[in-house]
């Protein structure tokens, strides 16, 4: 749908408000590609040079990105954490147990926010992406559900509308879909655990459907709560296999017979 940006004295300034109000609110996200140039002047209802002063305004920013061949990104957002402190608190198991701590409360935020606050269209989003976990599930398709199960919690930071907590969210998802805290794909190869999601999520849907906010805020934590414990139980049980074929070998360490 076309926006119309008021043109002031400054169009190129009130052109990049403009954006920068998009990707403030979500609308915008992280790593998408922006129209065409000759396309997004005329979305903006700006001419080509005003849109060029004002992208330039923030790609100094920081907030847009140039590619080759002149096509323009949002540029990620919401984390200054470097790359490698990212690997080093990953390779640390006390950092993702904290890491699973703070989505505990954020989750929990996020879904009583959503309760509350989610109108037809966050609803209609939720549905989809419990549509998409019911699919994949029935299908046994682990991969799928997990990228769903990622999706279907995005939906709910957005519900909450909260800015603030939506974009840090989404930094949080971003590493998690990437696996740098822990590899759900692990989660979702158990068959057990995998219809315990599945319900854990229906719970937080059907919370936030039926505008229970203190329910939908219960849902979200039990959820995290179920999670970090079962990631232990997975990381104990790899343990132990360990232990078991090195002792099988010697260790690596004497002749094998």
């Amino acid at each position: 749908m076309a926006s119309e940006v008021n043109k002031g004295i400054s169009a190129a300034e009130t052109t990049a408000r403009h954006i920068e109000d998009l990707i403030l609110e979500g609308s915008l996200r992280p790593g998408d590609s922006l129209l065409a140039e000759r396309e997004l002047a005329l979305r903006l209802n700006v001419s080509r040079p005003t849109l060029r002063q004002g992208i330039r305004m923030l790609e100094d920013k920081g907030l847009i990105v140039a590619e080759p061949g002149g096509a323009r990104r949002v540029a990620p957002l919401a984390t200054s954490i470097t790359d490698p402190l990212i690997v080093l608190m990953a390779s640390r198991p006390e950092v993702v147990d904290d890491y699973l701590e703070l989505r505990g409360t954020l989750e929990g935020m996020a879904a009583n926010l959503a309760a509350t606050r989610a109108n037809d269209v966050d609803r209609a989003t939720l549905t989809r992406c419990m549509e998409r976990i019911d699919e994949a599930h029935d299908k046994a398709d682990f991969r799928d559900e997990a990228e769903a199960d990622v999706d279907l919690h995005v939906a709910v930071y957005e519900a909450s509308h909260n800015i603030v907590l939506l974009q840090i969210m989404r930094a949080l998802s971003g590493m998690l879909r990437k696996g740098v805290f822990h590899n759900r794909e692990k989660l979702y190869a158990r068959p057990e655990v995998r219809e315990v999601l599945r319900s854990q999520h229906r719970a937080i849907y059907n919370t936030i459907m039926a505008r229970d906010p203190e329910a939908a805020a219960r849902a979200a934590r039990d959820h995290m709560v179920y999670t970090q414990r079962v990631r232990a139980e997975i990381i104990a049980a790899e343990a132990r296999l360990e232990i078991s074929l090195r002792r099988i070998e010697g260790g690596s360490l004497t002749p094998r017979n």
